[in-house]
């Protein structure tokens, strides 16, 4: 992989990472495009490496809420286990601290199923151009079917058990390339009734705990399974994806606040449509 190819790449997962329109998809995509020489293993690591910048994105963007969240999360514990009792509300947890525990509940399904299924993850399955296409459409219109249906009056101070559960579910379905991480996990929010930024807020919180550890797992096994030179290119396509990640959570969030997922839901369905048309044309190979 050269320079500009990891750059490349770099840009393609910031952009695509946070706005729910699938950033494997994506990738996957350019990588046929630019005939990277690399095995279904060898892509799978690169991604994943290359998503820790978009991991760091989070980091910078929602500092203060993590930060807040820790701290809470650590005292009220303290708290409790020292037998100090209620804090000042009343409650045994703060609600910051509760957001962390809802947090580690959300991220339990799809470090079960990501565990399972490792090796169909690494391998030809999440490079399938079918599975791909047939996925942008599956959500897309789920996705639809959730901005119609959904209250969106529920912000994130609401959140419960019930939230962390179904949105870690629907996290489950990004490991189906195609998904798209934030595009699943905003439609099961709005099904819950969150408010649009509410589940793309809740969405980015729980994708720390996921990508934090698919990718430090996947660097570990990258610098086996990579040509020698490889981690320089994909450290500086890392932090292109960092930077432009950032970007795109604080267009998102903004975005969300007055309009629909109309948009990202019609890309989709174009995108998607486009690749099974030429599928079946024979004018693309699924693999």
């Amino acid at each position: 992989m050269s320079l500009l190819q990891a750059i490349l790449l770099g840009i393609i997962q910031g952009l695509t990472e946070f706005i729910p329109i699938s950033s494997t998809a994506h990738l996957v995509l350019a990588s046929r495009v630019m005939n990277l020489a690399l095995t279904p293993e060898q892509l799978t690591s690169s991604i994943a490496v290359i998503q820790l910048g978009t991991l760091i994105a989070v980091f910078f963007y929602f500092a203060g809420d993590i930060w807040n969240i820790s701290i809470a999360f650590i005292r009220d514990h303290l708290a409790l286990l020292t037998g100090r009792g209620k804090n000042s509300t009343g409650s045994r947890l703060s609600r910051e601290a509760w957001l962390g525990w809802l947090i580690v509940i959300g991220s339990i399904p799809v470090a079960v199923v990501g565990l399972l299924f490792k090796k169909q993850i690494e391998g030809t399955f999440t490079k399938n151009l079918l599975v791909i296409a047939t996925m942008m459409v599956v959500i897309a219109v789920l996705l639809a079917i959730a901005e119609v249906v959904g209250k969106k009056f529920r912000g994130i101070e609401t959140l419960g058990i019930g939230d962390a559960l179904a949105v870690g579910f629907a996290q489950c379905l990004a490991l189906i390339p195609g998904s798209s991480r934030s595009g699943s996990t905003i439609m099961a929010g709005l099904f819950a009734g969150e408010t649009r930024e509410t589940a793309a807020r809740f969405s980015f919180l729980l994708s720390i705990p996921a990508v934090a550890a698919s990718g430090l797992l996947e660097l570990k096994e990258a610098l086996h399974r990579l040509p020698s030179g490889s981690l320089t290119t994909l450290a500086v396509g890392t932090i292109v994806s960092g930077i432009i990640g950032y970007a795109s959570i604080w267009f998102l969030l903004r975005f969300l606040r007055t309009h629909t997922t109309a948009v990202f839901i019609g890309y989709r369905l174009l995108v998607g449509g486009a690749i099974l048309i030429m599928l079946f044309s024979g004018r693309l190979s699924a693999l």
